[in-house]
């Protein structure tokens, strides 16, 4: 594995401008000559397709994407297998639902026994392997599969202001990130090191204090709790650096996992307040296992998080219109996803919840391909579990037994209805257990069944008919028993073959 500084990544940067300024004028100045195809992916964290403007959302959200989408596959019904990012992500880079990789809590990891089987060892050494996180989380499984992975750029790269104490281990820095940055310094919670911990903190704050920036009246957005502060526009003329250098006579898989529009929501003065237009929704009554946060409140936090969208999205255009200048996107397959969605109903604010509804789990596939001129529209029930068969696949590459995913339609795959996918939320189980406290979501054509177990006395069951219900108000589960049984059946029969491993004999 070859980790890239943030030092030795700017001076990278400044030694390759003059030829990336030549290039700008000549389009195929970087391009490959091998024939194998590109492959770059977008991953968006929290990015819902249900209030994006390309899924039909009311508020224009996504012209841009729009656009890209007339050359591009758009997937309609299209699902995460989880509902936070370290399962998501997991399954996106293993091809493997979470009771296959095991990458259940907050900060998981894949399974040790599986860490050969993921998306960049099945490229092969014949693609240059780029991975980046602006969140930490997915960099654990970076640090797993880093032997085949030749480029890991740091989670600081791009930062207005970077406190990582973690990248001054470079040999491992997912492992130092874990124990420094998520561990001994970590801030909104009391740090393991509490004098340490708490100069780091006040350092921080004093950083973050005497850095403003007229263009962004809400502040800098953050990656979370982590100490790392960014300007949109920065990080996308980064991955538009670091994708420009690789394109040369090597194809390269780059993997780029962006944290907006993840909370905290602060887009730009341009795009601030933009929707306030008295857009509401659905009110939709609380449910048990929500917070109760008001509907007032999660109106507001919804038209932040829109607007938020609005502005990756005008950075995204501004992106792809400059990679098709180069002649970058000639050779390149093109995947925008996200590792889940957001929820501001129910009485919940985001995706720490054991609830799994569209919200949270349907998220935005759209793949364009070299030589694609026109848009086409599937609307058959995909996962995430299916980008890596796909994409390996598309570039020739040997499909594995191992992955759970199938070859999705229009690339490789057929469209079938009936198929089953499944969504698990587990992130207080056991990893190596079975499944006993969680939540599972299938879906098998129009209709969503959904389990919780280990949360009450007694196990409950929910299933909502997706084609003429969107906003899952209506749940059938007890009004017809007979079709509920059959779904039931199946998903607990799925349950008990996944957790006959690691039942005790």
């Amino acid at each position: 594995m070859k980790d890239l500084s943030r030092r030795d990544f700017l001076k990278l940067a400044g030694l390759a401008s003059g030829a990336l300024a030549m290039s700008r004028f000549s389009p195929k100045f970087l391009r490959r000559q091998s024939g194998k195809p590109n492959v770059i992916v977008f991953v968006f964290d929290a990015m819902s397709a249900r209030n994006l403007s390309l899924y039909g959302y009311k508020r224009n959200t996504t012209p841009n994407l729009q656009r890209f989408a007339e050359r591009a596959n758009v997937y309609h019904n299209h699902h995460s297998s989880g509902n936070f990012t370290t399962p998501g992500t997991a399954s996106l880079l293993t091809g493997t639902y979470p009771w296959t990789h095991r990458a259940f809590d907050v900060a998981g990891l894949v399974d040790r026994n599986l860490t050969g089987q993921n998306i960049f060892t099945a490229f092969d050494s014949g693609y240059h392997r780029l991975a980046f996180s602006q969140n930490l989380l997915p960099n654990y499984f970076f640090g797993q599969f880093a032997r085949d992975i030749e480029t890991i750029l740091p989670v600081s790269s791009f930062c207005r202001i970077e406190q990582s104490m973690g990248e001054t281990f470079a040999r491992d820095l997912p492992a130092a990130n874990r124990a420094f940055d998520n561990f001994l310094f970590q801030d909104f919670a009391t740090p393991a090191s509490l004098v340490f911990g708490l100069a780091d903190r006040i350092l921080l704050r004093s950083r973050e204090a005497r850095t403003t920036d007229a263009d962004y009246p809400r502040g800098l957005p953050r990656a979370g709790d982590q100490p790392l502060f960014f300007h949109l526009a920065e990080v996308f003329d980064g991955v538009e650096r670091v994708i420009r250098e690789l394109d040369s006579d090597r194809p390269h898989l780059a993997y780029l996992h962006l944290w907006a529009p993840h909370a905290p929501y602060k887009p730009t003065k341009d795009f601030d307040a933009i929707f306030q237009d008295g857009y509401r929704g659905v009110k939709k009554p609380d449910h048990r296992f929500g917070d109760h946060k008001e509907f007032y409140k999660l109106l507001g936090r919804r038209q932040n998080y829109d607007e938020f969208i609005a502005n990756v999205d005008a950075e995204f255009g501004r992106l792809i219109d400059s990679l098709e200048a180069s002649g970058t996107l000639e050779n390149t397959h093109v995947v925008i996803t996200s590792d889940h969605g957001e929820l501001f109903e129910r009485g919940v604010d985001g995706h720490v919840t054991e609830l799994l509804y569209e919200p949270l789990t349907h998220v935005p596939l759209v793949i364009s391909s070299p030589g694609q001129q026109e848009r086409r529209d599937i609307y058959s029930p995909t996962n995430s579990v299916d980008v890596l068969p796909t994409l390996l696949n598309l570039t020739q590459h040997p499909v594995p037994d191992w992955t759970d995913g199938v070859l999705l339609p229009g690339l490789g795959g057929v469209e079938d209805m009936e198929r089953s996918q499944f969504t698990v939320e587990a992130k207080t189980n056991a990893a190596y257990a079975p499944l006993t406290k969680a939540t599972v979501a299938m879906i098998k054509g129009n209709y969503k069944l959904i389990y919780y177990t280990g949360y009450e006395a007694e196990d409950s069951f929910e299933l909502y008919d997706l084609a003429n219900d969107y906003e899952e108000l209506e749940d059938l589960y007890p009004a017809q028993p007979s079709f509920s049984n059959a779904l039931k059946d199946e998903l607990l029969e799925k349950l008990d073959s996944v957790n006959a491993k690691y039942r005790k004999p």
